[in-house]
Parts: C-alpha cells; sequence; structure tokens
C-alpha cells in the first residue's frame, strides 16, 4: 500500500523512482535539471530594445494631462487624416459585409492593382503572383525575414537605421549587422560598404529608401552597385520603399526595376496616411510565393479585410491628387525647419530628401540625445526622439525631428527651442 511518503531516501516513492529510471534513464537526469519560474521570457526578448520614443510620447502625455502644452515632433505618423475616398471605401466594405479572411497573400483586386500601380507609377511590370498583402511593412518585414534566414544568418543593415529591423532579424534567430555610415555616403549603405562588411555567414542586405531617422536617398546609380554586389555573393537585397512617394526632389525609380530577385517592401501607412489601417505589401521572387504564403497563413491568416477593400480607393487619380497636396504641404514643413534647425546650432550635413525626419547633431550642445531630449520635452515642451533609437554609432550625438505637425506648430517648437538654449547655455 502507498504511503505517501515523499521523503527523499527509502519509502515507496523511492521504489517507484528507481523503477521509473530503470525504464526511462533520463528520467533522474530530467528531475536534476533546475526548475526555471514559469514567468520567465524567452530569451530573445532581452535583446530587443523598447522603442525610447514611446516612453517619451507617454511622458509628453503626461505632462499634457496635466495642463502642458507639447508640440509633438516625435513619432512618426504625419498629422492628416486619412483621405475621404480611402475612408468611404471602407465604410461601403463594411456595409457590403466584408468582414471575413481574404486568401493569405491578400485580396486578388488589389493585388492586380498594385501591380498595376508598378506599371503605371514606375513603367514596371510585375506580377500580381508576386504581390503579397501583409499586415502594415511590418507584417512584410517579418515574413520576408522568416522566409530568407536561418538561425545565425546575417543581414547587413545601416547604423542608424529603423531599429525594428535588427528586431525582426533577432525573431527568427538570425542576425542584424549594422554597419555604421555617416554623412560621407548620406547615412545609407554603398556597395562599397556592403563589399567590405560582407562574411561568411552574411546572407543579404536591407536598405530603406528614403531612410527613417535621416530621410536621404539612395541614388539609382549606388543602389544598383549594391545589388550587383549582393547577387555577385549570393545574397538577398531587401529594400523598404514605405517613404519612396514621399521624394521632394528628382523622382527615383523603385528598386523593382532592378529585377525580379529584389525584394521591395512598401506600405499604405505613410504615404497613403492609412497607419491604423494596418496595411502593407511585399514584392518577392516567383520562386519564394509558396515560402511567403505558408508563412503568412501560419502567422496572420490575412491582411485586415477592410482596409484591403479602402485601399482599392487609395490607387485611384482621385486619391492621389489629394495624396500629392498633403505630400506638397510635408516637403514645405521640411524647407522651414531645416534652416532654422541649423541656424540655431544643429548639424544637419545631408539635407533630407524624402520622408518627413531630419537627424540633427547635436555635438555644440554638450549633451547626449537622451538627456538633451529629456531637458527639451521637459524645458520647451518638445517632444523629439533620441538617436539611441536608431543604433549604436554616435546615436548619442544625434536627434530625430518629425516634421509632422503643422508649420504653426513648428514655428512654436522653434521659438520655444531657441528660448530654451539660451537657458541652457
Amino acid at each position: 500500500m502507498l504511503t505517501g511518503d515523499d521523503s527523499p531516501t527509502g519509502g515507496p516513492r523511492q521504489a517507484i523512482e528507481e523503477a521509473i529510471g530503470d525504464f526511462d534513464p533520463g528520467f533522474h537526469r530530467e528531475r536534476e535539471q533546475p526548475v526555471l519560474p514559469l514567468t520567465r521570457a524567452a530569451k530573445r526578448t532581452a535583446d530587443i530594445e523598447p522603442f525610447r520614443v514611446m516612453a517619451i510620447l507617454a511622458r509628453a502625455r503626461a505632462l499634457e494631462a496635466a495642463g502642458r502644452d507639447i508640440v509633438h515632433m516625435e513619432v512618426g505618423e504625419p498629422d492628416f487624416a486619412t483621405p475621404e475616398p480611402i475612408v468611404e471605401a471602407g465604410i461601403a466594405a463594411l456595409r457590403a459585409g466584408h468582414t471575413h479572411y481574404t486568401p493569405a497573400l491578400g485580396l486578388p483586386a488589389l493585388r492586380t492593382a498594385l501591380a498595376g500601380y508598378y506599371g503605371e507609377r514606375y513603367g514596371v511590370a510585375v506580377d500580381p503572383a508576386r504581390v503579397c498583402v501583409t499586415p502594415g511593412a511590418s507584417g512584410a518585414l517579418l515574413l520576408v525575414m522568416a522566409a530568407l534566414f536561418d538561425p545565425g544568418d546575417e543581414v547587413l543593415l545601416a547604423d542608424p537605421g529603423y531599429p525594428c529591423n535588427r528586431h525582426f532579424a533577432r525573431v527568427v534567430e538570425a542576425r542584424g549587422v549594422g554597419v555604421p555610415v555617416g554623412a560621407e555616403t548620406a547615412f545609407q549603405l554603398s556597395a562599397e560598404l556592403v563589399e567590405r562588411h560582407w562574411r561568411p555567414r552574411t546572407r543579404g542586405v536591407l536598405v530603406a529608401n528614403p531612410g527613417n531617422p535621416t530621410g536621404t536617398v539612395i541614388a539609382a546609380v549606388e543602389l544598383r552597385a549594391i545589388h550587383e554586389v549582393v547577387k555577385a555573393r549570393g545574397g538577398w537585397l531587401i529594400v523598404d520603399e514605405i517613404y519612396h512617394e514621399l521624394i521632394y526632389g528628382k523622382a527615383e525609380p523603385s528598386a523593382a526595376s532592378l529585377g525580379g530577385d529584389v525584394i521591395v517592401i512598401n506600405s499604405f501607412s505613410k504615404y497613403f496616411l492609412m497607419t491604423g489601417w494596418r496595411l502593407g505589401w511585399l514584392l518577392a521572387p516567383q520562386s519564394l510565393m509558396p515560402a511567403i504564403d505558408k508563412l503568412a497563413q501560419n502567422l496572420f491568416l490575412s491582411a485586415p479585410t477592410v482596409a484591403q477593400h479602402a485601399a482599392l480607393a487609395a490607387l485611384t487619380p482621385e486619391t492621389r491628387t489629394l495624396l500629392e497636396s498633403h505630400k506638397a504641404e510635408l516637403r514645405a514643413r521640411r524647407d522651414l525647419l531645416l534652416p532654422a534647425l541649423r541656424h540655431l546650432g544643429f548639424e544637419v550635413p545631408v539635407a533630407p530628401a524624402g520622408a518627413f525626419y531630419i537627424y540633427a547633431g547635436i555635438d555644440r550642445f554638450g549633451m547626449t540625445s537622451e538627456t538633451f531630449a529629456e531637458k527639451l520635452l521637459l524645458e520647451a515642451g518638445v517632444a523629439i526622439t533620441p538617436g539611441t533609437d536608431f543604433g549604436t554609432h554616435q546615436a548619442e550625438r544625434h536627434v530625430r525631428f518629425a516634421y509632422t505637425t503643422s508649420r504653426e506648430r513648428i514655428h512654436e517648437a522653434l521659438a520655444r527651442i531657441e528660448a530654451a538654449l539660451k537657458r541652457l547655455h
């Protein structure tokens, strides 16, 4: 009869465990392993840093709740509303009952429309079968990382650059390798840098054109050279073009024109003003599409259905006219903010050609980027992003301004910054 004796020596329980051990030699080894607390997160989470800008935003909101007036220049989201034709298309989709899953690769009509967009906008023939609609560009980046890279593989990234890119690599047990870049290459990767930093485990290169946080552009001839270097080494070139429609000078060709082996990421968030709709897309070689389809099925089933129907209206000439007016306003904001920041002592050696960011050096002010951002928030009521959100290379010496608020508010921010700098010095 079992007595319930739990003593570590002798008794029926020991006899039972010895018998199990005779049958399964690993039993005792498993019992000897330390028991981990059930609340421990996976180790990869320790390598994924939070967005510092979100902490600044939260603090700014708290100050606003206490009665302070804050000029928001920290978050990369334009202050414009989604254009009315897109909103109406979304409402119509809801009323029509379009609230069920679409195929994992996306609504066929939207995939066809996106392929047509490349033909009309860039003169590039794209097969709709190469298009995958995703939950934002983030969904596209995650799919691409999972489809291309195995554990231990490396992908080259610009430092400074969008921080989530290296984190997407970490999630799939690959490694994002930051390559220090500066004004000499417009804060972008170059063919020479890619060639110099390519290592035995390197499997790909990810560039953003224009870039975040710098707003700088890779010239078409340089992008072709990067492609040739990557192709010669049997790697993958991934080009993030979510700000591509927000290039303010000479129009640049899409990376889709480089050939069907280049993976292109884009989004309805920035130019199309659909941040909260969570919709993006990617172009990939036909050979990769079965793997991407399978991953999409498992990771998120499909992109938001209502957003996909609404996005059909985003690609119409009527909506484009509205979007171009907003683009002109963003350019006017850049042209206001850039010379003013330089006048105040910020260093901007390369003028941003696109997006809605200015990456500014703060050496003159004798503070680290996080200290400077905190003081500007508390002293001037202006919220900006420290450079440490975007990498490690000279990150403490830079901050990012997002000109995503009105020109009136930008004038107010500049006056406050000037006054604060006089007090701090």
